[in-house]
C-alpha cells in the first residue's frame, strides 16, 4: 500500500510541475509561445518584462510597455526569427502625408493609434489604425503602401 501511495505521489508531482511548465509557456489567452521564440525575444529585448503574447498571421507577436501594455509590440517567427518591431508613437509625430492620406481616403474617420514599424532589415514605415476600418501602412516617407483589416 505505501507503494502505491508512493507511485501516486510521484505521478503527481510530474504532472504538476508538466503542468506548471505548460502555464509558463502561456499567457492569459492561452497561447503556447515556444521556448525558442522567448529566448529571441529575451536576446534582442533583455528589457522586455509583463509580456503578452498573441498569434498573428501564424507568428507570435510579444507586447509590453506602458499604460495598455502595447508600447512595443515584436513579431517572431515560430522558429524564433525576428520578423518587425512596431513602437508606439503619438499621431503627431506620423508624417504629414500620413494624416493627409486618411483625411482625403477616410472621410470623417479618425486615427486611434500610431505606430512606428522597423523590419529585420532595418526597413523604417508607419502604421496608422484608422477607427473602423484597421490598419493603414505608409513607407518611411507617409506615402501610403497598402490598407489591413
Amino acid at each position: 500500500m505505501k507503494k502505491l501511495i508512493g507511485l501516486a505521489a510521484i505521478l503527481f508531482a510530474l504532472n504538476s510541475a508538466s503542468f506548471a511548465q505548460e502555464r509558463e509557456n502561456e499567457n492569459s489567452d492561452h497561447i503556447k509561445v515556444p521556448k525558442v521564440v522567448k529566448t529571441a525575444l529575451q536576446k534582442k529585448y533583455p528589457g522586455a518584462t509583463n509580456v503578452g503574447w498573441e498569434r498573428e498571421s501564424g507568428n507570435y507577436e510579444a507586447n509590453w510597455g506602458g499604460k495598455s501594455g502595447e508600447d512595443n509590440s515584436v513579431q517572431f517567427t515560430p522558429s524564433g526569427k525576428f520578423i518587425e518591431i512596431v513602437k508606439a508613437i503619438s499621431i503627431s509625430q506620423l508624417p504629414a502625408n500620413v494624416t493627409a492620406y486618411v483625411k482625403q481616403h477616410y472621410k470623417g474617420a479618425q486615427i486611434n493609434e500610431a505606430g512606428k514599424v522597423t523590419d529585420a532589415k532595418g526597413k523604417l514605415s508607419y502604421e496608422a489604425e484608422v477607427k473602423g476600418t484597421g490598419d493603414v501602412i505608409f513607407d518611411e516617407n507617409g506615402n501610403f503602401v497598402k490598407a489591413e483589416k
